[in-house]
């Protein structure tokens, strides 16, 4: 019982999550503000939300011949286009039930390319840890390029402690994470035995990819994947003409912002939208076309998910029935 109430827990506290934050969103509009955000969507330019479609699409298939790289020195090489669909039938199903795409991922390229499931899934999580590694290093340049930005906007009278946050963030703390790295190390605390085994895990994943044969192609394709990424959130700021003239560091924050909301909830339910709305209130955007901007970009990568991966669904083994 207890089993079935942390599942049903994990599936719709997130969604609960979502709803909340969107009734959250909409309690605090003012008279005139909804009549507003439906302007900015009437009026969008929607080549350039269609242009940004185009990026993920590409993501998508980059991440799908990436798989080959880590599949490969085990033995297999699946169908391209079974490794295209599996990838899109994971992001469907993780819209409704969070992580649940990266088992169907491994189930359905089981199912029909035979590849067994835990090897299909360790190299899943092998390219999980990439991506962590590439969210990493944009949140970082997000950081340097807008910490004056970022810390006079939660210490207005002293701008200059940018100067202090950064050497306390680039220097201090890597030093007090080597020190307290070592404390822990001698420790017998089960949790804490238990964190150290998991990034020891993480690093082993990163030693995997180093002892991959074609590492060239796979960095390429992980650089190509987040760049598309970065670039469709950059193609849907001209879609609203408040937007347009975002500087690149904006562009940066907003992306970081929007990404690590999207691990609040299912998709971003909800989470999305207010996110990046108060990342881009900071660049002086007014409210109502930094919500609409948010809603926008949200409303265009979720119907990619849902009308490719479910186009996938149907599709995948019809495929794999007439093509052998």
């Amino acid at each position: 019982m207890n089993k079935n109430l942390k599942k049903t827990s994990f599936i719709i506290l997130p969604i609960a999550l979502g709803v909340f934050l969107i009734w959250y969103s909409f309690s605090h509009f003012k008279p005139g503000d909804f009549e507003s955000i439906k302007n900015s969507f009437r009026t969008a330019n929607y080549w350039w939300v269609l242009l940004s479609v185009v990026f993920g699409i590409l993501s998508h298939l980059s991440r799908a011949y990436r798989w080959q790289f880590l599949l490969e020195p085990l033995g297999y090489k699946p169908k391209f286009a079974n490794s295209v669909m599996t990838v899109l039938i994971g992001y469907l199903l993780n819209l409704l039930v969070p992580r649940s795409g990266e088992f169907a991922r491994a189930a359905s390229i089981k199912k029909y390319d035979n590849i067994p499931f835990e090897k299909a899934f360790g190299t899943i999580v092998a390219e999980r840890i990439a991506d962590v590694i590439m969210l990493g290093i944009i949140m970082g340049i997000a950081f340097i390029l807008q910490t004056q930005l970022l810390v006079s906007y939660l210490f207005p009278e002293n701008s200059k402690n940018g100067y202090i946050v950064k050497f306390i963030l680039l220097i201090i703390l890597p030093i007090i994470g080597y020190f307290t790295y070592r404390i822990l190390k001698k420790s017998k605390n089960r949790f804490i035995l238990k964190t150290i085994k998991f990034f020891k895990g993480l690093l082993d994943g990163i030693k995997s990819i180093k002892k991959m044969k074609k590492k060239g192609p796979f960095i390429f394709h992980t650089v190509f994947i987040w760049l598309m990424y970065v670039l469709m959130f950059y193609a849907v700021t001209f879609a609203l003409p408040e937007t347009t003239n975002l500087p690149f560091a904006a562009i940066i924050v907003g992306f970081v912002v929007g990404g690590l909301s999207m691990a609040l909830t299912n998709g971003g339910l909800g989470s999305y939208p207010v996110f990046v709305a108060s990342a881009l209130i900071l660049y002086h955007i007014d409210n109502n076309p930094a919500r609409a901007f948010g809603w926008i970009m949200w409303t265009a990568q979720t119907l990619m998910v849902v009308v490719f991966g479910g186009l996938s669904f149907i599709f995948i083994p019809i495929y794999n029935k007439y093509i052998k």
